[in-house]
Protein backbone atom coordinates (compact mmCIF):
# COMPACT_ATOMS: atom_id res chain seq x y z
CA UNK A 1 0.00 0.00 0.00
CA UNK A 2 1.24 3.38 -0.76
CA UNK A 3 0.19 6.89 0.04
CA UNK A 4 -1.96 8.73 -2.34
CA UNK A 5 0.25 11.79 -2.47
CA UNK A 6 3.47 9.64 -2.90
CA UNK A 7 1.52 8.29 -6.09
CA UNK A 8 0.75 11.81 -7.76
CA UNK A 9 4.02 12.62 -7.17
CA UNK A 10 5.78 9.81 -8.34
CA UNK A 11 3.59 9.66 -11.38
CA UNK A 12 2.93 13.26 -12.39
CA UNK A 13 6.55 14.33 -12.02
CA UNK A 14 5.40 16.82 -9.09
CA UNK A 15 6.49 18.11 -5.42
CA UNK A 16 4.58 16.89 -2.73
CA UNK A 17 3.35 20.31 -1.98
CA UNK A 18 1.57 20.09 -5.36
CA UNK A 19 0.43 16.74 -4.84
CA UNK A 20 -1.53 17.64 -1.83
CA UNK A 21 -3.18 20.91 -3.88
CA UNK A 22 -4.61 18.57 -6.45
CA UNK A 23 -6.07 16.75 -3.79
CA UNK A 24 -7.49 20.16 -1.57
CA UNK A 25 -9.21 21.15 -5.00
CA UNK A 26 -10.46 18.20 -5.35
CA UNK A 27 -9.08 16.55 -8.68
CA UNK A 28 -8.24 13.48 -7.35
CA UNK A 29 -9.94 10.10 -7.50
CA UNK A 30 -9.59 6.91 -6.25
CA UNK A 31 -12.20 4.16 -7.64
CA UNK A 32 -14.58 6.94 -8.52
CA UNK A 33 -14.74 8.59 -5.39
CA UNK A 34 -12.86 12.17 -5.08
CA UNK A 35 -10.18 11.79 -2.05
CA UNK A 36 -8.70 14.84 -0.45
CA UNK A 37 -6.98 13.10 1.83
CA UNK A 38 -2.88 12.78 1.33
CA UNK A 39 -2.08 9.91 3.59
CA UNK A 40 -5.07 7.59 1.83
CA UNK A 41 -2.91 4.16 1.16
CA UNK A 42 -3.75 2.50 -2.09
CA UNK A 43 -3.09 -0.44 -3.67
CA UNK A 44 -1.98 -1.63 -7.09
CA UNK A 45 -4.84 -2.43 -8.16
CA UNK A 46 -6.52 0.83 -7.32
CA UNK A 47 -8.06 3.10 -10.26
CA UNK A 48 -6.22 6.73 -9.40
CA UNK A 49 -7.61 9.69 -11.46
CA UNK A 50 -6.75 13.54 -11.64
CA UNK A 51 -9.10 15.37 -13.23
CA UNK A 52 -10.66 12.05 -14.34
CA UNK A 53 -7.81 11.15 -16.57
CA UNK A 54 -6.70 7.50 -15.10
CA UNK A 55 -2.83 7.68 -14.12
CA UNK A 56 -0.65 4.79 -14.04
CA UNK A 57 1.04 4.11 -10.78
CA UNK A 58 3.93 1.87 -10.94
CA UNK A 59 4.97 -0.16 -8.26
CA UNK A 60 8.62 -0.13 -8.98
CA UNK A 61 10.21 2.74 -10.80
CA UNK A 62 13.56 2.47 -13.02
CA UNK A 63 15.56 5.74 -13.51
CA UNK A 64 18.60 6.33 -15.66
CA UNK A 65 21.04 8.76 -14.46
CA UNK A 66 24.03 10.19 -16.22
CA UNK A 67 26.35 10.50 -12.88
CA UNK A 68 28.77 12.77 -12.54
CA UNK A 69 32.31 12.51 -11.38
CA UNK A 70 32.81 12.39 -7.42
CA UNK A 71 29.48 11.04 -6.57
CA UNK A 72 28.92 7.74 -4.65
CA UNK A 73 26.91 4.56 -6.12
CA UNK A 74 25.33 4.33 -2.78
CA UNK A 75 21.88 4.73 -1.20
CA UNK A 76 23.73 6.01 1.75
CA UNK A 77 26.97 7.47 1.80
CA UNK A 78 27.48 8.07 5.31
CA UNK A 79 28.49 11.88 4.72
CA UNK A 80 29.03 12.00 1.26
CA UNK A 81 27.07 12.95 -1.85
CA UNK A 82 25.34 9.75 -3.62
CA UNK A 83 23.21 9.31 -7.09
CA UNK A 84 20.30 9.08 -4.88
CA UNK A 85 20.66 12.65 -3.43
CA UNK A 86 21.11 13.47 -6.96
CA UNK A 87 17.65 12.93 -7.87
CA UNK A 88 14.68 15.77 -8.05
CA UNK A 89 12.45 15.29 -5.32
CA UNK A 90 10.12 14.23 -7.29
CA UNK A 91 11.55 11.27 -8.48
CA UNK A 92 12.99 10.07 -4.76
CA UNK A 93 10.90 7.38 -3.16
CA UNK A 94 11.82 5.00 -0.65
CA UNK A 95 13.76 1.96 -1.34
CA UNK A 96 15.79 3.35 -4.53
CA UNK A 97 19.41 2.50 -4.58
CA UNK A 98 21.77 1.78 -7.43
CA UNK A 99 21.61 -1.41 -9.52
CA UNK A 100 25.61 -2.23 -10.01
CA UNK A 101 28.20 0.27 -8.93
CA UNK A 102 30.32 2.75 -10.52
CA UNK A 103 33.58 4.38 -8.96
CA UNK A 104 33.12 7.51 -7.01
CA UNK A 105 35.30 8.96 -10.01
CA UNK A 106 33.69 7.60 -13.03
CA UNK A 107 30.70 8.54 -14.97
CA UNK A 108 27.94 7.95 -17.24
CA UNK A 109 24.99 5.41 -16.89
CA UNK A 110 23.55 4.19 -13.85
CA UNK A 111 20.24 2.54 -13.16
CA UNK A 112 18.57 3.40 -10.16
CA UNK A 113 15.21 1.11 -9.15
CA UNK A 114 13.36 -0.11 -5.91
CA UNK A 115 13.42 -3.38 -7.78
CA UNK A 116 15.60 -6.02 -6.27
CA UNK A 117 14.07 -8.84 -8.21
CA UNK A 118 14.89 -7.20 -11.45
CA UNK A 119 18.22 -5.58 -10.01
CA UNK A 120 19.53 -8.90 -9.71
CA UNK A 121 18.23 -10.50 -12.89
CA UNK A 122 20.45 -7.66 -14.55
CA UNK A 123 23.40 -8.19 -12.34
CA UNK A 124 23.70 -11.29 -11.94
CA UNK A 125 27.12 -13.07 -13.36
CA UNK A 126 25.10 -15.99 -15.45
CA UNK A 127 23.07 -13.66 -17.32
CA UNK A 128 26.28 -11.68 -18.25
CA UNK A 129 24.64 -8.36 -19.72
CA UNK A 130 27.27 -6.26 -21.49
CA UNK A 131 28.01 -2.99 -19.56
CA UNK A 132 29.85 -0.88 -22.15
CA UNK A 133 32.47 2.04 -21.16
CA UNK A 134 34.58 4.92 -22.51
CA UNK A 135 38.06 4.58 -21.13
CA UNK A 136 40.53 7.50 -21.16
CA UNK A 137 44.30 6.04 -20.80
CA UNK A 138 47.70 7.62 -20.04
CA UNK A 139 49.20 5.39 -23.08
CA UNK A 140 48.47 3.74 -25.80
CA UNK A 141 46.88 -0.07 -25.67
CA UNK A 142 48.88 -3.09 -27.15
CA UNK A 143 48.47 -5.87 -29.26
CA UNK A 144 49.41 -7.80 -26.59
CA UNK A 145 46.81 -6.09 -24.32
CA UNK A 146 44.09 -6.39 -26.72
CA UNK A 147 45.16 -10.30 -27.07
CA UNK A 148 44.40 -10.62 -23.00
CA UNK A 149 41.21 -8.97 -23.25
CA UNK A 150 39.56 -10.80 -25.87
CA UNK A 151 40.89 -14.13 -24.42
CA UNK A 152 39.56 -13.78 -21.19
CA UNK A 153 42.31 -12.36 -18.47
CA UNK A 154 43.75 -13.63 -15.59
CA UNK A 155 43.24 -10.99 -12.78
CA UNK A 156 44.82 -11.74 -9.37
CA UNK A 157 44.47 -15.71 -10.12
CA UNK A 158 40.91 -15.24 -11.37
CA UNK A 159 39.97 -16.19 -14.97
CA UNK A 160 38.10 -13.12 -16.37
CA UNK A 161 35.16 -13.32 -18.96
CA UNK A 162 36.17 -12.04 -21.88
CA UNK A 163 35.89 -8.92 -22.85
CA UNK A 164 35.74 -6.61 -26.08
CA UNK A 165 38.29 -3.77 -26.79
CA UNK A 166 38.22 -1.30 -29.35
CA UNK A 167 40.18 2.16 -30.13
CA UNK A 168 37.57 5.25 -30.93
CA UNK A 169 38.67 6.72 -34.25
CA UNK A 170 42.16 5.20 -34.60
CA UNK A 171 43.13 6.74 -31.05
CA UNK A 172 44.71 4.04 -28.95
CA UNK A 173 44.32 5.96 -25.60
CA UNK A 174 40.45 6.10 -26.09
CA UNK A 175 39.01 2.86 -26.08
CA UNK A 176 35.74 1.19 -26.04
CA UNK A 177 35.83 -1.44 -23.29
CA UNK A 178 32.45 -3.97 -23.14
CA UNK A 179 32.84 -6.05 -20.31
CA UNK A 180 30.62 -9.36 -19.30
CA UNK A 181 31.01 -9.07 -15.53
CA UNK A 182 31.03 -6.17 -13.04
CA UNK A 183 34.23 -6.77 -10.19
CA UNK A 184 35.85 -4.06 -8.41
CA UNK A 185 37.39 -1.51 -10.44
CA UNK A 186 37.62 -4.54 -12.86
CA UNK A 187 38.33 -1.84 -16.03
CA UNK A 188 40.86 0.18 -14.21
CA UNK A 189 42.79 -3.29 -12.74
CA UNK A 190 42.76 -4.55 -16.30
CA UNK A 191 44.66 -1.70 -18.15
CA UNK A 192 46.65 -1.55 -15.51
CA UNK A 193 48.00 -4.96 -15.27
CA UNK A 194 49.21 -4.04 -18.66
CA UNK A 195 51.28 -0.42 -17.33
CA UNK A 196 48.69 1.52 -17.91
CA UNK A 197 46.05 3.73 -16.23
CA UNK A 198 43.06 4.84 -17.00
CA UNK A 199 42.53 8.71 -16.48
CA UNK A 200 38.86 8.98 -17.30
CA UNK A 201 36.14 6.14 -17.65
CA UNK A 202 32.54 6.68 -18.68
CA UNK A 203 30.05 3.77 -18.72
CA UNK A 204 27.98 4.44 -21.95
CA UNK A 205 25.47 1.42 -22.03
CA UNK A 206 23.85 -1.30 -20.40
CA UNK A 207 23.13 -4.39 -22.13
CA UNK A 208 21.56 -2.67 -25.19
CA UNK A 209 20.29 0.38 -24.07
CA UNK A 210 22.69 3.46 -24.62
CA UNK A 211 22.80 6.47 -22.35
CA UNK A 212 20.02 9.34 -23.65
CA UNK A 213 22.60 11.61 -24.73
CA UNK A 214 20.20 14.18 -23.78
CA UNK A 215 20.92 14.13 -20.25
CA UNK A 216 23.35 15.87 -18.84
CA UNK A 217 26.05 15.31 -15.72
CA UNK A 218 23.56 14.52 -12.56
CA UNK A 219 20.15 14.83 -14.48
CA UNK A 220 18.02 11.88 -15.14
CA UNK A 221 14.80 10.53 -16.05
CA UNK A 222 12.18 7.54 -16.28
CA UNK A 223 12.71 4.28 -18.47
CA UNK A 224 10.37 2.60 -20.06
CA UNK A 225 9.41 -0.93 -20.52
CA UNK A 226 10.69 -0.97 -24.06
CA UNK A 227 13.91 0.16 -22.71
CA UNK A 228 14.14 -2.37 -20.03
CA UNK A 229 14.15 -4.92 -22.17
CA UNK A 230 17.23 -2.90 -24.36
CA UNK A 231 19.08 -3.41 -21.03
CA UNK A 232 17.83 -7.14 -20.52
CA UNK A 233 19.22 -7.55 -23.87
CA UNK A 234 16.17 -8.41 -26.14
Amino acid sequence: MTRLDKILSTQLNISRTDAKALLKKGRVSVNGTVTKTADTKCADSDIVTVDGEQIAYSKFVYIMMNKPQGVISASDGKGEKTVVDLLPDDMKRRGLFPAGRLDKDTTGFVLLTDDGEFAHSILSPSKHIDKTYVAHLDKPITAELVEDFRGGMTLNGEKLLEAEITPIDGDLTVCQVVLRQGLYHQVKRMFKKHGITVTALDRVKMGNLSLDSSLKAGESRYLTAEELDLICGK
